[in-house]
């Protein structure tokens, strides 16, 4: 029994160093994980967060400079005193109009938040005010009273948010029948080619007046909002080519080995198309799929901006030609708002794409 403890104890020493190597390595490993996970990102937003301060604080000087040079000229010493001891003092009507601060912007944030919740309140006083009258004009089959104030920064983004889907689901109904219709037919795909290349590119903003000109045309006698109407078409034609033309992709390059077992079996065309065609090319449809909703997403600042209708593109527009002391900060607000929704539409529509497709 002792000979058994010592031959134990002595294979226990003699692997402690490699234990000890093999520790060291995990740990080591899991230090690197730690890094590459958190460490290193925080450290790119501080830096970028210090570089705009630096770049923020630059252009607030020489802005300065120019406005204290500007009263100089044209007052002399007193005047250029005066201008830099009201730009000292933080005085809103003599502050430099330039690239605000990380502070500014944050302090922006705050400020929409607190006005979020100013409009919330007052809609749910106007709601309790109006009840009984709207139950009363229900009853009569009349519509109900809304509120007409002005929205909020959080209900401009409910508005895009419904505008983007409302358009990605159109671009979904129609690029994704023509796509397969094309796909399955090799001369149908050589004879429009032409036309999908050429509408393609075409710019936002003439899609926006085509879809303009036909929506006030057939709906001149409709109550219906024609604002978010033109939006979304509008939205739908310019982000569906890619859902387009991935589709088409996906069914016409189907594995020619599926195609045979389904003429075999005598499947109908549209037991064809769903039982073997679509499952096929589903990954290459997600793709397209998830390329529209990003192209969605980016052209839907641009429509609402020139179609003045509600959402993040008006508030945008409208916090320029505000011109007042926190502007800049809200449009910075507003830039990282629609960065951080486009980025989690992609996370979205990625793990859809994942659940929908299958390994080989």
């Amino acid at each position: 029994m002792k000979e058994r403890i010592l031959q134990l104890t002595g294979i226990q020493a003699f692997l402690a160093p490699w234990i000890s190597v093999i520790k060291g390595e995990e740990v080591q490993k899991n230090v690197q994980a730690l890094l590459k996970s958190y460490i290193y990102p925080l450290l790119s937003i501080l830096l970028f967060i210090g570089i705009w301060h630096a770049g923020a604080t630059y252009l607030f000087n020489k802005e300065a400079t120019a406005k204290i040079e500007k009263a100089r000229t044209e007052r002399g010493e007193a005047g250029a005193l005066e201008m830099q001891n009201c730009i000292i003092s933080g005085d809103v009507s003599c502050q430099p109009n330039t690239l605000p601060s990380p502070a500014k912007v944050w302090d922006a944030y705050l400020s929409l938040l607190a006005d979020h919740k100013i409009i919330s309140a007052k809609k749910d006083a106007f709601d309790l005010k109006v009840a009984k009258t709207n139950e009363k004009r229900i009853a009569k089959g009349q519509d109900p009273i809304t509120y007409t104030g002005r929205p909020s920064f959080v209900d401009q983004i409910k508005t895009s948010l419904k505008t983007v889907f409302a358009g990605f689901l159109l671009a979904a109904f129609i690029a994704i029948p023509i796509g397969i219709v094309i796909g399955l037919s090799t001369t149908l795909r050589t004879s429009f080619n032409w036309l999908i290349q050429i509408l393609k590119p075409v710019s936002p903003v003439v899609w926006l007046l085509l879809v303009f000109m036909i929506v006030k045309t057939v709906m001149s006698d409709s109550d219906m909002d024609k604002s978010f109407m033109i939006s979304f078409i509008s939205v739908g034609l310019c982000s569906m080519w890619a859902t387009l033309v991935n589709t088409s992709m996906g069914v016409s390059t189907v594995d020619k080995d599926f195609v045979n077992v389904a003429k075999v079996l005598k499947l109908s065309i549209g037991q064809n198309i769903f039982k073997v065609v679509l499952p096929s090319s589903l990954p290459m449809i997600f793709t397209g799929l998830r390329i529209t909703l990003s192209v969605a997403w980016m052209v839907l600042i641009a429509i609402e901006l020139l179609a003045q209708s509600p959402g993040l593109g008006s508030f945008v527009w409208e916090e320029f030609q505000n011109g007042a002391s926190d502007s800049n900060a809200k449009i910075i607000v507003a830039m990282f708002v629609i960065g951080m929704i486009g980025f989690m539409l992609d996370r979205i529509m990625m793990v859809v794409q994942k659940m929908m497709s299958f390994n080989k």
